[in-house]
């Protein structure tokens, strides 16, 4: 039987379509008997049942979306990972958007996503964004939607987030402990969440070891790799820092293109920590000493998260807020000569 639809199969079951279908649904009120015969019947005619228009039928979607500022990164890669898995095994899909931290894209796909092609969304939010009002407009919808990493401090939503004070404080202090006095932060965005809580764990760690704070060294990078590695290779030259600290998991690889293209070498000249969850750090020459967030753990916190909100949704307050905590990981590219 070519181009098999549900209407065949229940013609050829002597069935009515209604009953195929909620035997498709494992609705409790198909005996076990006919639910067998109709699925056995699917399998011989090779039907496929139609679940995301049934879904939509029933306003629900079975699917979740992920939106994050990149792809090419491995922290949002294993976050994603771990999303997937968590879905999978509560029989959802998942939709992956990224906004390459473009605030327009953020708000186009976040109003693509109201239109009942999922249920709710977990979002690392742009870098980019001013006037984060939409979504409050949106949430008058219902749409469950979970924070993780990156967040907007004037939204009210559940979020899971890392100790990145704790974190920046700690990273800052081992520089200072290897002898740095003169130590650069490099910043993509200084106005977002992790963006100032990063930096204020920096500059108190600073003035916890009485080590002047000098602006200068908040060194403004971009989403451009090229013009970094150019913004990073002046610096060097004209600040002459002694410690590095990346705010970001690809500026520690600008650092080290800049430092091979002006003949630094890391860590005698300088040393270089950073916030990464890269399973190639120690391979790099020198290894990469890193602030490694539990990227997959934060994945799957925020999956379990936005889960209750759709299985349970009273169990879970806006003001929710999960906090895990990173690993500060020493290596060679902070080693005293």
């Amino acid at each position: 039987m070519d181009n098999v639809n549900i209407k065949k199969l229940a013609k050829a079951l002597h069935l009515s379509t209604s009953t195929v279908s909620r035997a498709f649904r494992d609705n409790s009120d198909i005996s076990a008997t006919t639910k067998a015969r109709i699925l056995a019947m699917a399998k011989e005619l090779n039907y496929q049942p139609n679940h995301y228009a049934s879904n939509l039928r029933e306003q629900k979607s079975k699917t979740i979306a992920v939106i994050v500022p990149e792809l090419a990164n491995n922290y949002f890669s294993l976050a994603i990972q771990s999303i997937e898995r968590v879905a999978s095994a509560k029989g959802y899909h998942i939709l992956v958007y990224a906004t390459n931290d473009q605030f327009e894209k953020e708000v186009s796909f976040i109003k693509h996503l109201h239109n009942g092609r999922a249920d709710g969304i977990i979002m690392s939010v742009s870098g980019e964004a001013n006037n984060h009002n939409y979504l409050n407009e949106l949430s008058k919808k219902r749409l469950p939607i979970v924070f993780f990493d990156r967040v907007y401090e004037d939204i009210e939503t559940p979020r899971v987030i890392t100790n990145d004070y704790d974190s920046s404080f700690a990273a800052t202090k081992h520089l200072i402990q290897q002898g740095c006095k003169r130590i650069a932060y490099l910043a993509v965005n200084k106005t977002l969440s992790i963006g100032k809580t990063r930096m204020q764990g920096y500059i108190d760690a600073l003035k916890k070891f009485k080590i002047p704070f000098e602006d200068e060294l908040i060194i403004d990078c971009t989403n451009n790799y090229k013009e970094n590695i150019d913004r990073l290779k002046k610096a060097f030259i004209d600040l002459k820092p002694d410690g590095v600290f990346t705010s970001v998991e690809r500026l520690a690889f600008a650092t080290y293109y800049a430092c091979y293209d002006i003949n630094l070498v890391i860590p005698k000249d300088l040393k270089v920590i950073g916030f990464s969850s890269l399973e190639i750090a120690p391979l790099l020459n020198p290894a990469l000493s890193t602030v490694t967030q539990p990227a997959s753990e934060l994945g799957k916190t925020a999956a379990e998260l936005l889960f209750k909100m759709l299985e349970n949704p009273d169990d879970v307050t806006p003001t929710t807020q999960l906090v895990l905590n990173s690993k500060l990981v020493q290596r060679e590219s902070t080693s005293k000569a």
